[in-house]
This record gives C-alpha cells, sequence and structure tokens, in this order.
C-alpha cells in the first residue's frame, strides 16, 4: 500500500511534519516515507491511496482504558473491571477478561485510535496487570502487543471506600500505603530468595512482581488528589521501581514535585463530571501546567468513564486552555507510546515500525475533522466512503 500526497505528521524529530509526502507498507511494517518530490513507483500491484492533502499520523493510542473490560451494551454482565474481594491481587490478568466483540472496539478505529492499554479498574491496592494491544481483531492474544504491561495500583478514595465499608484494612490513605509496602516487602524478599537459590518453591501471587521489581514494567499508580500522588512517588522511590502517575488531577498543584520524580503523568478523564471531592479540581488547564515543566505526559479517557471515540476531542480542550497544538498531537501519539513503552512499535512514522496509521480531513483535535482510514498492521480496518 502507499499513500500519496498527504500532510505527513510523522511526529519523529528528525522528520517532523512532511508539508506534500508519502508513507508506503510493507506487509505490516512501514516500508519507506519521503517528500512527494523524491517518490518512485515500485510496483503496479500497489494498492494507491491518494489523500490529496489530508492529515496523515501515526495511529492515536489511549495510554489508560478498560475498554473490552467494562463493555458497553450488557451492564453487569460484561463488567469485569474490579475484583474487589482482596485488596491485593496482583495475579489478575487483564488478558483473561478483555472482550474484542465490545462494541467500543470499532468506536476507537472509526476515531483513528489503533492500539489501546488496558487493565483492571481502581478499586483494589493491586489490582492486577495491564496489557497493551491493537484495536483490531477477534482473538486477544493475536491482538497483544505486550503483556503485562504494568502493574496496576491505587491510592485514594476508591479502595478506601470500598475496603472501608467492609470493615477491612484498607480503611485509611495509611492503610493503602501500608497495604502496597507490605505487598512490596514480601515481593522483594521473594525476589531476593529465588536469586540466591533459597526459594523452595514458587509463588503464583508473587511472580508477577518480578517484572516490576526489575523495571521491566511499571507500577500504573491510579492517584487524582496532589498527596497521593506524593505518596505513589514515595513509595516508588523507596522500592526503586517505575510508576506511571494515572489521572493526577491535581498534578498542577505539584508539578515541581512531579518533574523532580522524572515519572511521566497520564492525565484525565476531564472531559466526565467532578462525581467525587478528589477530582474537584479536575480542568483542562492541567495538561498545559504539566507541559510547562518539561513532564513527559499523554491524555487519557479512562473508557468507558467518558468513551475512548472522545480522546482527541479531550486533547483538543486542553488546547483550548493553553496546551501547545504540537505537544497535544504528542499526547496523542509517541508520548502515550513512550509512557506505555512501546514507542519501538507504534507512534510515530518510521521505517520499521507498526504500520498503523489514521488519515483525517484535518486536526483530528477539532469537532468537525472526519476520519477517512484507519490502518492497522498495514491494513485498512476504516474506510469513511
Amino acid at each position: 500500500m502507499v499513500i500519496i500526497n498527504g500532510r505527513i505528521f510523522t511526529m519523529e524529530e528528525r522528520t517532523g511534519v512532511i508539508e506534500k509526502g508519502y508513507v508506503r507498507t510493507n506487509g505490516n511494517r512501514i516500508e519507506d516515507i519521503g517528500d512527494m518530490s523524491s517518490f518512485l513507483w515500485k510496483s503496479a500491484d500497489d494498492r494507491v491511496i491518494d489523500v490529496d492533502g489530508a492529515w496523515v499520523m501515526p495511529g492515536m493510542i489511549e495510554a489508560h482504558s478498560h475498554i473490552g473490560i467494562t463493555e458497553e451494551k450488557v451492564g453487569a454482565m460484561g463488567d469485569d473491571c474490579n475484583e474487589g474481594t482482596s485488596p491485593v491481587t496482583p495475579a489478575l490478568r487483564a488478558l483473561d477478561a478483555v472482550n474484542p466483540m465490545d462494541a467500543a472496539f470499532h468506536d476507537a478505529i472509526q476515531a483513528g485510535i489503533t492500539s489501546v492499554m488496558v487493565g483492571p479498574g481502581s478499586a483494589n491496592v493491586v489490582g492486577g496487570q495491564f496489557l497493551f494491544m491493537k484495536t483490531h481483531g477477534r482473538c486477544i492474544d493475536e491482538m497483544v502487543v505486550k503483556h503485562p504491561a504494568a502493574m496496576k495500583v491505587a491510592f485514594g478514595e476508591n479502595p478506601k471506600n470500598l475496603y472501608g465499608e467492609k470493615d477491612q484494612m484498607p480503611a485509611t490513605r495509611m492503610g493503602i500505603a501500608a497495604t502496597l509496602r507490605k505487598t512490596l516487602f514480601e515481593a522483594r524478599q521473594y525476589k531476593k530468595d529465588k536469586e540466591s537459590g533459597n526459594l523452595e518453591k514458587e509463588d503464583f501471587e508473587m511472580e508477577p512482581w518480578i517484572p516490576v521489581l526489575n523495571k521491566e514494567i511499571p507500577l500504573k499508580a491510579h492517584a487524582h488528589r496532589a498527596d497521593d500522588i506524593l505518596t505513589a512517588i514515595r513509595i516508588a522511590k523507596e522500592f526503586d521501581v517505575d510508576i506511571t502517575i494515572d489521572h493526577g488531577t491535581e498534578g498542577h498543584l505539584i508539578t515541581e514535585e512531579i518533574a523532580a520524580s522524572g515519572f511521566p503523568v497520564i492525565l484525565g478523564p476531564e472531559l466526565s463530571s467532578r462525581s467525587k471531592p478528589e477530582v474537584q479540581y479536575m480542568n483542562f488547564k492541567t495538561p498545559g501546567k504539566i507541559q510547562e515543566k518539561g513532564i513527559l505526559f499523554s491524555i487519557t479517557t479512562d473508557h468507558p468513564v467518558s468513551m475512548i471515540q472522545y480522546l482527541p476531542l479531550c486533547v483538543g480542550l486542553a488546547v483550548k486552555q493553553g496546551l501547545p497544538v504540537a505537544e497535544g498531537l504528542k499526547a496523542l501519539t509517541i508520548n502515550a507510546a513512550r509512557i506505555c513503552r512501546v514507542d519501538d512499535r507504534v507512534g510515530s512514522l518510521r521505517v520499521g515500525k507498526d504500520a498503523d496509521i489514521a488519515i483525517f480531513t484535518g486536526n483530528p483535535m477539532e469537532i468537525f475533522t472526519e476520519t477517512l482510514y484507519t490502518i492497522i498492521d498495514g491494513k485498512i480496518v476504516y474506510e469513511n466512503s
């Protein structure tokens, strides 16, 4: 396939924006990118798509969602997001609960979203393992890009309220922190015993912590309030593990501290109501304040809290409140890929990367922009005819 006469947003620093360019794919990979002045026909068998000045971008990425694990249309029968029976459940795998038949996957594809980070909700202090996957397919095993991709942990109201109502620890923020510390302490000792050969047998609940302690995957830390964000950072530093700060609603109040931590932030969902006290300062100005401090960030819908197809509009509303347009485009693509640690495959248009491409009539952050094509692994999976 070859896409010609496009305004190519490569999201690569070296190549930037090619005002009139082409992208050639071969199988599921990008084979060539360049200016139309250097374009050469290679084969009469090429499918040629002349986009006549349309925006050609990497497929957009949702860096935090529950798509397919909290299904639309089927109510409680399709809600597998929170185990909610024990505060520490590291062995849970989103891989075993995501249903690719969820109608929201089609909405994502139609919006130009080609890959997503998916996992358990925030009811538990430790919720289980996230995965990173493509949005097109019927068999989850064939859609996965990275698994496990992160370990979910949660601070603040959700675990506090759920287990407090059961008269069970954790009923306070102190309890949440202590529960996570104890779990990490035991996991660290388990890893030491395993490495020294002193382990009698492998532990199903402890094995999932090995990639976290090796910094192969981050803790995905649900934290809205400033104090919860700082607690997440404190514990991460104490146990020398990586985290992503997910939601970060009050992140604009502690930008210096977040910047000093070096941890990235996945902001949102701002396109929802202030449904609980810890999101009372929710504002689309937050991404601009975070970006000013040089913090790596992306933006999330937290689907289904707000609908996944509105991801580019969420970023557009942040641009309206001060985020530079170029930074908004990064938040939708390469920033999200870097935070999810899959930027070797997706997030930008570069030779050798996955042929995940979205083509728009204009800026996808503007409400009247239409998706013309969505291409995943070199195949057209949506065409606006």
